[in-house]
């Protein structure tokens, strides 16, 4: 896979729920490998290119080659340590708690200014919200 893909999901009130945001080089809707429906959307963020395969013979590849299941338990094992990171940071109370959480999940680098909106998106807020804790920030840095 190039580029980046957001799995999004609707939630009732308008929003977009932001499951997970796969990266170049990466595996992406993994979780649905054993399930009978997708349970969410894939958006490209960038100029994307995925290659599909399919279900059979990706189960037919892990009963063969041990050493692809073991590959894929790990790369599982790190997405879920993201997920429980995603979780962990949706329970903070304030945006400003929010965001310094997601920042040291990625290193202390926001994406470029275009793409605040998925930021605030997976965060869970609103990017009104998000916007004016970037501009409280710069306020202090001046």
């Amino acid at each position: 896979m190039d580029g980046v893909i957001a799995l999004i999901r609707p939630l009732p009130h308008g929003a977009d729920l932001t499951i997970q945001r796969a990266r170049a080089g990466t595996i992406v809707a993994e979780a649905s490998l054993f399930a009978d429906t997708y349970h969410c959307d894939a958006v490209a963020r960038d100029a994307a290119r995925v290659q599909g395969v399919p279900v059979e013979w990706v189960i037919d590849l892990l009963e063969r080659r041990p050493d692809v299941a073991r590959a894929l338990t790990c790369h599982l094992a790190v997405e879920v340590r993201r997920a429980r990171a995603r979780a962990e940071i949706a329970s903070l109370k304030t945006v400003a708690m929010r965001l310094d959480a997601w920042l040291a999940l990625e290193e202390g680098e926001l994406p470029p200014r275009g793409r605040w909106r998925e930021v605030a998106a997976e965060i869970g807020v609103s990017p009104e919200a998000f916007y004016r804790e970037l501009a409280a920030r710069r306020a202090v840095v001046d």
